[in-house]
């Protein structure tokens, strides 16, 4: 199901007491906007959520209202779900949302009280970058692939034939998803396929991008991750039955410092994980198809467990 929450953003930050407006919105919204900001943003009961809503209350949406008028987004969104859909076989319900965040990520997934949700947050989107709104100014034909990368994520976590870790760590907690207890107790192999197969989605879904494009990459950065990745293969092989939240952040997290990034003598550059894990999943793709490698465990998916034989 389509939820577009963009009007009820506007009626917020149009009224006389956005940040009361706004409180109203995340309670209305709860099972959404909650979980968007502990996994993104962060934890609504510290003091500085009054701080980031404030900042958000006030950015500048010219770009925003811009992008609105010359495009149709609910009808994109609902062309990628369905192609999402029908490329992964959905067994499972799930919502995609449009809507405009504080400032955090550009797109995500959710899972709550067992419903998934694929979002995007169009402050982001617009082709212009916006300092007030932390907008990246990324163009507009990229929502699908992020979408399309997100929903990914929505099936392998909820599907009841799924056979991966993160589909068992969403059930263990109830039907909800937690990127940082995800980050702490499952294992490098899964987070690197699941961000993979991500990739490969968006890949399938929204062709014609630059390869750069479908890891978040800029073209000297993605140059740069081809350079090292058999030295950074050669570190992972014997850290992928590892779990930690320090790996997450080293090999798949964006504003992580050098020193979290250091491997020996070189630091490599933020979220090599998707491309390393993109290439883990190629031949499995290849040989089962989307709706099985989706589904698929990490072992399934790398039988070999050896990721420089993976991403030669």
């Amino acid at each position: 199901m389509l939820i577009d929450l963009v009007p009820d953003f506007f009626a917020v930050i149009q009224s006389v007491d956005p940040f009361a407006a706004y409180q109203r919105y995340f309670e209305t919204y709860r099972q959404i906007i909650e979980p968007y900001w502990r996994n993104y943003v962060v934890d609504p009961d510290s003091p500085h959520f009054a701080d980031v809503v404030h900042a958000t209350m006030h950015a500048d949406r010219h770009d925003l209202r811009t992008l609105l008028d010359r495009m149709d987004v609910a009808a994109l969104v609902r062309d990628t779900a369905a192609r999402c859909a029908a490329l992964l076989e959905m067994d499972s319900d799930a919502d995609t949302v449009i809507m405009v965040g504080v400032g955090a990520a550009n797109a995500g997934e959710l899972v709550a009280a067992g419903r998934g949700m694929a979002f995007v947050c169009l402050e982001h989107f617009t082709g212009v970058a916006n300092p007030g709104s932390h907008g990246l100014g990324l163009d507009p034909e990229l929502i699908p692939l992020w979408l399309a990368h997100e929903m990914a994520h929505v099936v392998r976590y909820t599907s009841p034939t799924s056979r991966s870790r993160m589909h068992e760590l969403v059930a263990e907690a109830g039907g909800n998803y937690s990127y940082w207890d995800a980050g702490h107790q499952v294992p490098l192999r899964e987070l690197l396929v699941n961000e993979g197969l991500a990739v490969e989605t968006a890949r399938a879904v929204s062709p014609g991008h630059a390869d750069w494009e479908y890891f978040g990459y800029h073209r000297r950065q993605y140059s740069r991750i081809r350079e090292l990745e058999p030295v950074i293969a050669r570190h992972l092989a014997s850290q992928l039955d590892t779990a930690g939240l320090g790996l997450r952040l080293r090999y798949l997290s964006g504003g992580t410092s050098e020193n979290e990034r250091r491997l020996d003598r070189i630091v490599i550059p933020e979220r090599v994980g998707y491309y390393l894990g993109s290439r883990m999943v190629r031949s499995a793709i290849a040989e089962h198809g989307f709706p099985w490698a989706i589904r698929a465990s990490a072992e399934e998916l790398c039988a070999s467990g050896d990721i420089s034989a993976e991403t030669a």
